[in-house]
């Protein structure tokens, strides 16, 4: 076997009939492929372009000529993958830089191993390229799944990396909004802990100092109904599943969260909505703040609350 491609391989991860290959450096997509699938002749390669079996951190793409940059994902599928007219895009903001969304709960931020169709990702992929095919969007920070709310994309990799670089010192305030099981016992207050990921890609609270990375979650309740707390929640950190887990702690899981307790779900969706996200511009220095107006489900238990 030729050793190039032994070490691709080795790299690559394959999900039933998805091979994923991660890039190292800067390149482009034709580039890439004829690199990474040596076995395979330039006629074959550029096949896979033209019958849509290529995407890069899940949108499709066909462009020989398409920038990659390290720390994409090019995935081969099986099948076609097909483009999708994007309208009605629940866009908040959108200028040369970055676009914001309110994404609606049950979408993906990007790509998992389970799913590489249906993201936020490849939507806002779609919606640039329907200006031009060689526009592309990238990744700033993440939403769970079934969190609704502001999420932000960046429109070039120079203001991607200095938003990332920067992340935590440029945002002023990540605010959401949260309706847990039972009556809070404290009305107000603040949780610390360490979050770490176990073998079921589940996170946990650890009080050993370095087990994990260090989190912080502050609540207020607003309201309160039946057995129901209506929650006004900041992180100073932005980890992983850390609102559910740190609610959870104090044994108030979010409706709907059976991933990590087993609350009930009047509602039919998870309880939580990022409504408000606030942050200093890392060139301009300008404070911009964008919200997203808290979801029509929330309004079943709690129908006279606005933000």
């Amino acid at each position: 076997m030729n050793k190039n491609k032994k070490r691709f391989e080795h790299k690559s991860k394959d999900y039933s009939g998805v091979r994923e290959y991660p890039v190292n450096k800067d390149t482009e997509l034709l580039s890439f492929l004829l690199e990474t699938l040596k076995d395979q002749s330039r006629n074959s390669v550029k096949s896979l372009l033209s019958n849509h079996r290529v995407s890069v951190d899940g949108a499709p793409i066909s462009q020989f000529n398409f920038k990659l940059y390290k720390g994409d994902v090019v995935i081969i599928s099986k099948t076609p993958i097909h483009k999708k007219t994007r309208s009605n895009l629940p866009i908040i903001f959108e200028n040369d830089e970055i676009i914001v969304i309110n994404k609606p709960s049950g979408l993906l931020s990007i790509a998992s191993d389970k799913e590489k169709g249906s993201t936020a990702y490849r939507m806002l992929t779609d919606y640039v390229q329907q200006k031009d095919k060689h526009n592309r969007i990238f990744v700033v920070h993440r939403l769970d799944e079934d969190t609704s709310g502001v999420l932000m994309v960046a429109k070039n990799p120079k203001i991607q990396k200095a938003l990332q670089d920067n992340w935590n010192d440029l945002v002023k305030s990540r605010g959401y909004i949260a309706i847990v099981d039972g009556i809070m016992e404290r009305k107000s207050g603040t949780i610390k802990s360490y979050l770490k990921k176990n073998s079921q890609n589940m996170m946990y609270s650890s009080q050993k100092r370095g087990d994990g990375q260090f989190s912080v979650t502050h609540y207020k309740v607003i309201e309160e109904k039946d057995n129901y707390s209506l929650l006004d929640v900041h992180i100073d950190s932005g980890r992983k599943n850390q609102i559910r887990v740190h609610l959870g702690d104090l044994g108030h899981h979010v409706i709907g969260d059976d991933k990590y307790g087993n609350p009930t779900n009047p509602i039919k969706r998870l309880g939580l909505h990022a409504y408000e996200l606030e942050l200093t511009h890392p060139i301009t220095g300008k404070v911009m703040k964008f919200t997203a107006p808290i979801p029509k489900e929330f309004n079943i238990l709690f129908p006279n609350f606005k933000k």
